[in-house]
């Protein structure tokens, strides 16, 4: 469960970097229903803005700039302090791949590697908070890592964050999964999850572990249909999980991954 109070360690903000922003905002607002906001209020050019749902900002969306990188979705955890978090990142082992930032009165900012490659994000709040839509359809409802080596992954981001850890064996022997929680909180409050895979199933990100959002919908085979009418690909699914709902890992037209979800409540 994801919410809205953003604990220190749970995911408060999401953005897409995309190296087609109209054509990005027309994919996402056909199958998650998202409004696109332009951060100019122009709508001209289109080189970043804001995803709403229901009038609640959900995502953000900019224009991909880094040399060589991929299309992906980066996830923010928050946090009380980015610089401390910071000097955590680099004694875990992990990378700075932009150091904390002042993004005037709104937050600090920062992204991270961490020793396997994963990429992440912090938020140190200030006006802003973070998403202000969570956990309800068109939203984000969780968030996962991929990762060859688990054991790594998990004494990483615990260091980090103090993560507390339980663990689910997957039916039909398909390994261990991780559930995750932020510290302090109540293992109802679990917020995401990491998962062990070989190697070569890291392909997306050459061989390097990713994070990617999970997004809660009213149907998730309505919801598929929409990802290939708009160009988009199934990576796997969909399937029904027990106690978790119909899912499916999805592509968007530029290769950012995602998934889509109708949880068992629903």
């Amino acid at each position: 469960m994801i919410t809205t109070d953003f604990a220190p360690g749970s995911p408060c903000w999401l953005d897409l970097g995309a190296p087609d922003v109209p054509a990005a905002a027309a994919f996402y607002g056909a199958v998650l229903g998202w409004d696109y906001e332009p951060m100019d209020g122009s709508g001209e050019d289109m080189e970043g803005g804001m995803f709403r749902k229901d009038g609640k900002i959900v995502a953000g969306l900019g224009k991909l700039t880094e040399k060589g990188a991929r299309s992906a979705w980066m996830i923010y955890y928050s946090v009380t302090d980015a610089d401390a978090t910071t000097e955590a990142v680099e004694r875990g082992g992990g990378t700075v791949r932009v150091a904390p930032t002042d993004l005037d009165e709104w937050g600090r900012m920062a992204q991270y590697s961490d020793p396997l490659g994963g990429q992440f994000a912090v938020w140190q709040p200030g006006t802003n908070k973070g998403v202000e839509l969570v956990d309800a359809p068109g939203s984000l409802s969780w968030t996962e890592l991929y990762t060859s080596d688990a054991a790594a992954s998990r004494e990483f981001y615990g260091s980090v964050f103090g993560w507390q850890y339980a663990d689910m064996e997957m039916p039909g022997g398909g390994g261990t999964y991780t559930l995750v929680t932020a510290a302090g909180l109540p293992r109802e409050r679990m917020h995401g999850g990491l998962m062990e895979v070989p190697r070569e199933n890291l392909a997306l990100a050459g061989g390097r572990p990713y994070w990617h959002p999970v997004f809660d919908v009213v149907d998730c085979d309505a919801a598929i249909a929409k990802v290939k009418e708009h160009g988009g690909s199934v990576q796997m699914g969909p399937d029904d999980a027990e106690d978790v709902g119909r899912l499916a890992v999805c592509l968007d037209p530029s290769g950012a991954d995602f998934v889509v979800l109708t949880p068992t409540s629903k």
